[in-house]
């Protein structure tokens, strides 16, 4: 088939069309940052995710992949075209799609045939309405005659699993109206199909919908066990073998319960706001999913408050070790993570900082610039060097074996805050810690 073309190159867009080269495909991927296209041309790649770069690189090298500003040239060379730019949330929560539809004007100035627009980033219901509305708006402006077909195909991907979620996925939902676009979407991910990955073809507002109900579903369990972990506090239960005992009912699943200090990242907090405003402005309100985001924002202050309650005396003056920014490990983004909320909520009551994240450094600089009395350290023991505390607020795995005796002896306080319930409560007793996790 032709080459397949993906415009954006953040996280979504460059797993997505990487992918599609390793599995043969000549990919053409489209931005608009000069900057970002040409380290990308280097094999430099902008985000941190395992695997990826190796893969950039492989690709690059059996002319597989390109990198390209041009998006009129890829749009003439691709009979496929996904458009992977962002869907930042407005203040009222609703997505904003200036930038799918920007895309959409532009692949219809460049059309010369026919073309494939699948959606590939996650949009409301009624986007590729909306895309079909704007693509044949400037062709009939222009002369043009071309026929296209709009497809929804939304990721699933997960942030620091991504290569193995594109490559090995649960399920690939196709959602549109055309028999011949369907005919091409297989060809597309024939590697797949082959190998009886689990297709679902379905219209493109199913389709549009089957994301957000997927990530909104997962959102409200990790809400559910943080609710079920502050009663378990209260009346002397332990939320880790709860979560064992009702994870092992096959109609519930063992995923996604664990007990933390709430959810963050690009997804779930822009996916669940998004449906809760989809659902307002369809009149038909999405209470539960509008319980969970409150619940969850509540969660990331329980945290503080317990993190507060361990010092008598309040926390002015002190200082924490935290170690771990990011919003969940094997990544390097920050946005919306817990961390960000637990750390400025604290310097509020007079903590200062010594921090430390494998991969969010660099985006922790400037992500939390202007907080007072932050020092940023080298490695996981020299943040914890003279502070009052430590608190484990994403579990990297070289977090899960630390010294416990070197810890003692760099804290001046042994106060253990594990948000992550990676340690056992007993045996940190047992060797001198002030332990405090999360519902157990």
């Amino acid at each position: 088939m032709q080459k397949i073309a993906v415009v954006g190159t953040g996280y979504v867009g460059l797993v997505t069309g990487t992918c599609l080269s390793d599995f043969g495909l000549e990919t053409i991927c489209v931005d608009i940052d000069e900057t970002k296209i040409k380290r990308l041309k280097e094999g430099h790649i902008p985000i941190y995710e395992p695997g990826l770069e190796e893969m950039v690189t492989r690709n690059i090298q059996y002319r597989r992949l390109e990198f390209t500003t041009d998006i009129q040239s890829a749009v003439e060379q691709a009979e496929v075209i996904f458009i992977a730019v962002g869907t930042p949330a407005r203040e009222d929560g609703s997505a904003d799609l200036k930038y799918v539809l920007t895309v959409a004007e532009q692949i219809a100035r460049s059309m010369n045939g026919y073309k494939v627009i699948v959606n590939k980033s996650t949009v409301p219901v009624g986007t590729g309405q909306k895309v079909k509305e704007v693509v044949q708006q400037v062709l009939d402006e222009t002369g043009k005659s071309f026929e296209f077909d709009v497809v929804s195909n939304p990721e699933f991907l997960r942030e620091g699993n991504a290569l193995h979620d594109f490559t090995h996925p649960d399920k690939v939902v196709v959602g549109t109206e055309s028999q011949r676009a369907k005919d091409i979407m297989k060809q597309v991910y024939r590697v797949l199909y082959l190998n009886e990955t689990p297709f679902i073809f379905t219209n493109i507002e199913t389709a549009e919908m089957i994301k957000y109900a997927n990530n909104a579903f997962l959102a409200v369990k990790i809400s559910f066990i943080n609710e079920i972990a502050n009663l378990c506090e209260k009346v002397g239960a332990n939320v880790q073998q709860l979560a064992q005992a009702i994870g092992k009912d096959g109609r519930i699943g063992s995923k996604f319960l664990h007990a933390g200090p709430g959810y963050g990242g690009s997804c779930f907090p822009k996916d669940t706001l998004a449906l809760a405003h989809i659902g307002q402005a369809y009149d038909s309100p999405m209470r539960l999913v509008e319980t969970t985001i409150e619940v969850n924002e509540r969660q990331k202050l329980n945290m503080v408050e317990k993190i507060e309650t361990a010092y008598e005396g309040g926390l002015a003056g002190r200082k924490l070790a935290i170690l771990g920014l990011t919003f969940k490990p094997k990544t390097d983004d920050m946005r919306d993570a817990p961390s960000l909320t637990i750390i400025r909520e604290l310097e509020k009551r007079g903590v200062s900082f010594r921090v430390y994240d494998p991969a969010g450094m660099e985006e922790g600089r400037w992500r939390l610039e202007g907080v007072r009395g932050i020092e940023f350290c080298t490695d996981e023991y020299s943040a914890m060097e003279g502070c009052d505390g430590v608190v484990i607020v994403t579990e990297w795995h070289q977090f899960r074996n630390l010294d416990l005796k070197r810890v003692q002896e760099l804290l001046v306080s042994p106060n253990f805050f594990d948000l992550r319930n990676i340690y056992d409560k007993a045996e940190m007793a047992n060797q001198g810690f002030a332990y405090y996790g999360v519902g157990v």
